[in-house]
């Protein structure tokens, strides 16, 4: 059981309960903290609350969290793209609708369970069972390579790397609308959504920054093919900054318009490159993957 313990700030004062804990602890459910509510497991000043109780600026929360086990989460032998492989390094293709870690709904079927069969026990152990080897993700619709880490040491290498926005990461996508110029620069930063925790958003005051650079590669007549080179890599970060510019994905139901064309499943985004120093020889390594099946034939269609 751990104990978390808030203090109501007087940008939250006035909401629900229940909304309350779902805006200050985003990774929990709101259905699971109105049960913990109803549960006992939350005080209010030292009393128990209803999830209706209207919190006033000042109050104590305190939160009673089980400890969760983590399921146990097995070898599945799913095919792999493997795009470059040695004693430190994985790089693979990830297809799209494939989730990248287990998670609630999702146990089986992942790229962890593929890579956990690929590589037996050779995999980094610093994200726990349910992540070895993973120290970034990209989103379920997405396509492209992801790199895995199969050592402490690699792992270590490549989040500092990416924690200083050194790793070259290039993009490609289809977006609504006609961006008329050749290229230009999104510096927004991001951060949860104010009203859907969810979601992320263009946030001023509570996001970090992000940049995203972006080329137009070809023109259609109601949208744009383009290239995107992330500065830095926050979460949906390109879907949220060519939203934000009104020019959002195509196929990407969250941050979208709704409209789509026919037979485009999720948002069209594919990583094609990624380029790292390698954590034992030091040399650049930049690794690409082709677009996907798919892609080239929305391509064609448009």
């Amino acid at each position: 059981m751990s104990r978390i313990c808030l203090e109501v700030e007087n940008d939250t004062a006035g909401e629900r309960l229940d909304k309350y804990l779902s805006i200050m602890l985003p990774d929990q459910s709101r259905s699971y903290l109105q049960k913990l509510i109803k549960d006992g497991q939350v005080l209010v000043n030292g009393e128990g609350a209803k999830p209706g109780l209207k919190l006033d600026e000042s109050d104590e929360v305190t939160v009673e969290l089980p400890e969760l086990k983590d399921p146990e989460i097995l070898p599945e032998n799913i095919p792999l793209d493997i795009l470059y492989e040695d004693d430190s390094l994985l790089f693979v293709n990830k297809p799209k609708g494939m989730v990248v870690h287990p998670a609630p709904g999702h146990y089986t079927g992942t790229l962890v369970n593929a890579v956990m069969y690929h590589c037996g026990d050779e995999l980094s152990g610093i994200n726990g069972v349910l992540r070895p080897g993973i120290v970034h993700r990209i989103d379920k619709d997405t396509t492209g390579v992801l790199v895995i880490c199969k050592t402490d040491q690699a792992h270590r290498s490549v989040a500092e790397q990416l924690k200083v926005h050194s790793i070259t990461r290039v993009y490609r996508a289809i977006v609504h609308g006609v961006i008329r110029e050749e290229e230009g620069t999104v510096d927004a930063p991001i951060g949860r959504h104010p009203a859907d925790r969810k979601r992320m958003a263009v946030n001023e005051r509570n996001g970090k920054r992000a940049v995203t650079h972006y080329r137009v590669l070809q023109r259609f007549e109601k949208f744009t093919y383009i290239e995107c080179r992330l500065e830095t890599g926050r979460t949906h970060q390109i879907r949220v900054h060519m939203a934000s510019i009104h020019h959002p994905l195509l196929g990407d139901t969250v941050y979208g318009t709704g409209k789509s064309v026919k037979n485009v499943d999720g948002q069209v985004l594919h990583a094609m490159v990624l380029g790292l120093i390698h954590p034992v020889t030091g040399q650049y390594l930049e690794v690409e993957a082709p677009l996907p099946e798919y892609f080239r034939n929305l391509l064609e269609r448009l």
